[in-house]
């Protein structure tokens, strides 16, 4: 195949690129879904909603709930050959702001995305060149480095951590501009394999610590005493962030998907590759954490303040840390790789620019916002209002997780099972075949999906403004 996406493209939007087959996509979009959202936020929330039991929510609600999302979103993309935005407008002009609602969503997650991509890499340099026990105690009064360092009381400045985004940010852009089979397909090709295997050998070393036993029942073995509202609203939001769905990502890469490619086994494919990473990584980290106290650490503390201190303590643990951390590095390229992506097709279909142009633009706001993000940590922005300490990086993070997403969702929902009707999806996917899950399709895409996504929206519109 010739890539078609290079910088003789046509203005007029023709020409898209495409993924060679159908491996080509579903590693791609699998390496879109396997990111920061797998390696740091599944296991806090497996953590945090009692273990065993979020895991049978979880992989419960991945086959019926997800997998319902992503095909609906992979077929709107094939069916109309286009990006989010003009998806939505060929089909109906009424309805073209729902399009336009999930065009802002990359374009705001992909900066500060990119902040934490750069945090992660500094820590693969400092494990890497023998400095573990500065990220495990090296904070004030011995705790752990991340906050001290990305507020800048640890070097002084808090331009060190804008260094190392503009690296990340740097390496993401690189990649977008060799287009879609030269740069995003090939580098998933490479990087996916690499990191399923990097992540068995860490999981490897974890199972040598002494009381893993006792983590690895709270992880595995459900106790259905400690379900609860909140633990279901968690594995669906998990599933949002964790499958790339309502940031028109799927839809852009399966505008880039053939005709001859199986939409239904491809999407099945992608959600078990998904869901399995997700799995080993919980069983990576969580019964590791669990073995020293660190089991409910919050937010991003699981990985930036509790991990290092539990490789400070592993047998060879200055191995593993830095296998570990070039690990969350690949896996955040590939996320930061289609989010970039998702918003470069953006500003090529709507400006009917070429791809190094559309590039550009995007390079510009990816640097632009995820400075402003990086800075964000500085004492001026202490005491914000609903930021919860996170700067920039928090508000932006609420607005796209909590609010943006889950209307994106509901709307698409409806447009598909109430505006363009079923059967406009289901015609693409049987183009390859029997769709198979055809019963289970509309029952979700009409009712069951609409229904859980709006209670997240309460809940997420809850927390932020009223809690």
């Amino acid at each position: 195949m010739h890539d078609s996406d290079s910088s003789q493209e046509k203005e007029s939007g023709e020409n898209r690129g495409s993924f060679t087959g159908k491996l080509g996509f579903v590693l791609a979009a699998a390496a879109s879904a396997v990111g920061l959202g797998n390696l740091w936020r599944f296991p806090y929330l497996t953590s945090h909603y009692g273990g065993g039991a979020f895991l049978v929510v979880y992989v419960a609600l991945a086959v019926t709930f997800g997998f319902t999302l992503l095909i609906a979103e992979v077929s709107l993309g094939r069916r109309t050959g286009k990006s989010c935005i003009d998806a939505f407008r060929d089909l109906s002009k009424k309805y073209s702001f729902i399009g336009w609602l999930l065009a802002i969503i990359p374009i705001l997650i992909v900066p500060y995305y990119c902040v934490i991509g750069g945090w992660v890499l500094k820590y693969f340099v400092e494990s890497a060149t023998g400095n573990l026990e500065t990220l495990a105690t090296g904070g004030s009064g011995g705790d752990p480095y991340w906050w001290d360092y990305i507020t800048g009381t640890a070097t002084g400045s808090v331009l060190d951590p804008s260094i190392w985004f503009v690296i990340f940010a740097v390496m993401c852009i690189i990649i977008i501009n060799l287009g879609v089979s030269r740069g995003i397909e090939k580098v998933s090709k490479i990087l996916m394999p690499m990191l399923l295997v990097m992540l068995l050998i860490v999981t490897a070393f974890t199972f040598t610590l002494d009381g893993i036993g006792d983590g690895l029942a709270f992880y595995l073995v459900p106790k259905f005493e400690d379900l609860s509202y909140d633990t279901f609203l968690g594995a669906v939001s998990q599933i949002f962030y964790s499958m790339s769905l309502a940031m028109g990502i799927m839809i852009t890469y399966g505008s880039y998907m053939k005709k001859d490619v199986n939409i239904e086994h491809s999407a099945r494919n992608i959600g078990l590759i998904d869901t399995g990473v997700a799995f080993i990584a919980g069983l990576m980290i969580v019964p590791a954490a669990f073995c020293f106290g660190f089991q409910d650490s919050s937010g991003m503390g699981l990985m930036f303040n509790a991990l290092p201190m539990v490789f400070h303590q592993m047998p060879m643990g200055e191995i593993v840390a830095p296998v570990f951390f070039l690990l969350v590095v690949f896996a955040a390229l590939t996320s930061a790789m289609s989010l970039a992506e998702t918003a470069v097709s953006i500003f090529k279909d709507r400006m009917h620019v070429s791809r190094p142009i559309a590039v550009g633009i995007v390079s510009a706001i990816i640097l632009g916002l995820g400075l402003v993000c990086c800075l964000g940590f500085g004492p001026w922005m202490t005491n914000v209002p609903g930021d919860q300490g996170a700067g920039w990086l928090g508000i932006f993070d609420t607005l796209t997780n909590s609010i943006l997403m889950p209307i994106a969702a509901i709307l698409t929902c409806f447009f598909i099972g109430f505006v363009v009707k079923t059967a406009l999806i289901e015609e693409e996917i049987e183009i390859n075949g029997v769709f198979r899950s055809k019963k289970l399709f509309r029952v979700m895409i009409k009712y069951v999906c609409p229904l859980c996504l709006l209670a997240i929206l309460i809940s997420g519109m809850y927390g932020t403004f009223f809690a």
